[in-house]
């Protein structure tokens, strides 16, 4: 059996209803682990072999207790309080960080011992790979339990724990490869304040501008932050461009200077514009993860600090 993965669709607010459980939503690569003929194959999404990469995740599969078998779920790096960090499984591949916290989540069984059970219902399903795993919340092999209840509540619990978000599942439906309204995510998205200091150019059919480098002070630095290339319309990224060129210097605002080819690109400006963005996370180097431009800010940041620190809110992207 082929390991084709079923795709959640993202919304703005988890849905409701007693059809519906709730899985947390990890940070890390998505993978199917099939089992036969007493071997181990871990596949990610797009068809690539990953065995190879990640050997103590094939080895653990191993033992367990299927002849042959076919598991979804995903391959993160755990953190110390227990949240997983894409980053961070990044690192591990690169050879840059200890292996201690790879682990293998499983949240569904599609087949199990020459019987293909994708066709079950969610629940049922997860009751054979519940009996297959065990409720197991250590050990590189674990199973992924869901929640009850109102969507909303448990989002706002997962953001409060600094959580990724939620996975919600209709519990009455079968397992269908693809993107499906079935599945659906949403993400736990943080919103902050930042300086512009630059901007590229337009490709494609764009206009205005490609993205806008942003930072945040430190100690009275400007300290680079990263790229925002997505969240603005047509006309704002038009008028981004009429403010930006006004504000256009030579020098990098930036405190180090950002490298490599982006900083080849950019226009800088004085940092005298203040944007709001969203965001997943900062990585430990400081910079912003999936970020969203949503407005420009009056009042601006100062060398002096932020007037408002990026906290967490429940919205998405």
């Amino acid at each position: 059996m082929k390991y084709v993965p079923q795709l959640a669709t993202l919304v703005k607010t988890p849905p409701s209803g007693s059809q519906w459980l709730h899985e947390i939503k990890l940070d890390g690569y998505r993978v199917g682990c099939l089992i036969g003929d007493g071997r181990v194959t871990l596949v990610s999404r797009n068809g690539r072999d990953l065995t190879g990469t990640f050997p103590e995740i094939a080895e653990a599969a191993r033992t367990l207790k299927a002849h042959d078998a076919v598991i979804d779920g995903e391959l993160v790096m755990l953190r110390p309080d227990g949240r997983t960090s894409f980053e961070a499984l990044q690192q591990v591949v690169s050879g840059g960080v200890p292996r201690s916290g790879l682990a293998y989540v499983a949240f569904d069984l599609l087949r199990l011992d020459g019987e293909r059970i994708d066709a079950l219902p969610l629940e049922a399903r997860k009751a054979r790979l519940r009996t297959l795993i065990g409720r197991a919340k250590t050990g590189r092999i674990r199973y992924m339990d869901h929640i009850d209840g109102p969507g909303a509540a448990c989002l706002a619990e997962a953001c409060r724990l600094g959580l990724e978000g939620l996975v919600s599942k209709r519990r009455d439906l079968p397992y269908q490869s693809g993107r499906r309204d079935s599945w659906q995510k949403t993400k736990c998205v943080k919103r902050g304040l930042f300086a512009i200091g630059g901007f590229t150019d337009p490709e494609g059919s764009r206009a205005g501008l490609g993205a806008l480098t942003v930072g945040r002070y430190d100690d009275g630095r400007l300290v680079f932050a990263g790229r925002v290339g997505t969240g603005f319309s047509h006309a704002v990224a038009l008028d981004l461009r009429r403010r930006l060129d006004g504000l256009a210097q030579r020098a990098c605002p930036f405190d180090p200077p950002p490298t490599g080819p982006l900083a080849r690109r950019v226009h800088w400006v004085k940092p005298t514009l203040t944007c709001e963005v969203a965001f997943i996370e900062l990585t430990r180097g400081g910079l912003l993860r999936h970020p969203s431009f949503l407005g420009l800010k009056t009042g601006g940041l100062t060398a002096q600090g932020s007037r408002r620190r990026a906290q967490g809110s429940g919205l998405t992207a």
